[in-house]
């Protein structure tokens, strides 16, 4: 008797919508195209050096409240407008949440935060807020994470983040390889910058790889190249932060030793604040620093905000406090606006 081998611990099959379908059923606009076309040609620009202003990575951790993220996107709107002459700010729109273990993993994967897993209306929440975001005219940024699901919102995202724990994935700088966008490499969990240089030159090169069609057809693709990619400093579990002046240059010098664009992008977060939300500031106070003593290798900056400051743990059916983060924990939309500032008047004495 033929035994069966195969999808053995398989419990479910569920259809996967197609991305084709999904841009379909919530369409872009003309408008929107030209945010995100001329978004990325921007980025692109500071990366080389032919635009003097600052990118800044801003947002949530993770979304988890599509109401909230709009309220949080519309002040951020606000701020963004105000210093535009200095810094191109890009929303931080996440969500894919990678896990060291186990936990909840965004928005796509568990939309309803109850193991529930309706991917299907994860990915029409995502491409809902992202398309109301690019509709108020900020721009967004997201991390991929499952390779599959950038086909569904790619055609709304400016820039993109391949996040610590999959820098050193053949199969994620083969994506980056091919993807639309600017792509950011982070330094791995341990802080090992090599692993995002290496990142880098791997992506600007031509690949071949497994994927799928807009119709959700298995396929192989093949890839020009990207060379709108660069590093991100976030720090590291062995080697601590690594956002300093040294730090900085350092990196420049392998990018330049690659033949790579000397320019560094720095999370205020994660390994950099030590995991504490209150220590960004600080963080930030040093890339202000150096901006104003002339570095001419700091082109980004991430950081972690939300309404509220901190974080909170979701419990299913207790009230939570809006506007507050249940993944990493944030600084406020009003230290957020004091954070931009200063990083304006650093940039613009650049």
């Amino acid at each position: 008797m033929h035994q069966p081998t195969d999808d053995l611990r398989i419990r479910q099959i569920r259809p996967l919508i197609p991305p084709a379908i999904l841009q379909e059923e919530i369409p872009t606009t003309d408008e929107i195209s030209e945010l995100v076309t001329a978004t990325r040609r921007h980025v692109s620009d500071i990366i080389h050096g032919k635009e003097h202003r600052l990118v800044v990575i801003v947002g949530p951790c993770s979304i988890h409240d599509p109401v909230a993220t709009l309220d949080y996107a519309g002040r951020l709107k606000q701020l963004a407008d105000r210093f535009s002459d200095d810094l191109l700010v890009i929303m931080r729109a996440y969500f894919e949440k990678p896990r060291t273990s186990v936990g909840w993993k965004g928005l796509i994967n568990d939309p309803d935060l109850n193991e529930s897993f309706h991917i299907n209306k994860g990915l029409r929440l995502a491409r809902r807020v992202l398309v109301d975001i690019n509709n108020l005219g900020l721009p967004t940024g997201s991390e991929y994470l499952d390779t599959q699901i950038p086909q569904h919102i790619s055609d709304v995202t400016s820039w993109v983040a391949i996040g610590a724990r999959t820098t050193e994935s053949q199969v994620h700088r083969e994506l980056a390889s091919g993807l639309s966008m600017p792509v950011g490499f982070k330094n791995n969990t341990e802080g090992n910058v090599q692993a995002a240089v290496d990142a880098v030159v791997a992506a600007r090169n031509r690949h071949w790889f497994p994927g799928v069609t807009k119709q959700a057809i298995a396929a192989i693709l093949e890839t020009n190249g990207n060379e709108d990619c660069h590093i991100i400093l976030r720090g590291g579990s062995r080697t601590g932060p690594n956002f300093e002046a040294e730090h900085v240059h350092k990196a420049a010098e392998r990018l330049a030793n690659n033949k790579l664009p000397a320019k560094v992008m720095v999370d205020c977060s994660h390994g950099n604040s030590k995991k504490d939300y209150r220590q960004q500031p600080a963080v930030l106070a040093s890339i202000c620093n150096q901006l104003s003593s002339g570095s001419p290798s700091l082109f980004g900056v991430m950081i972690e905000s939300f309404i509220e400051e901190g974080r909170q743990d979701f419990q299913p059916g207790k009230d939570m406090v809006y506007g507050q983060s249940i993944t990493d924990g944030c600084v406020s939309i009003t230290e957020t606006s004091r954070m931009l500032e200063a990083l304006a008047r650093a940039n613009c004495q650049h």
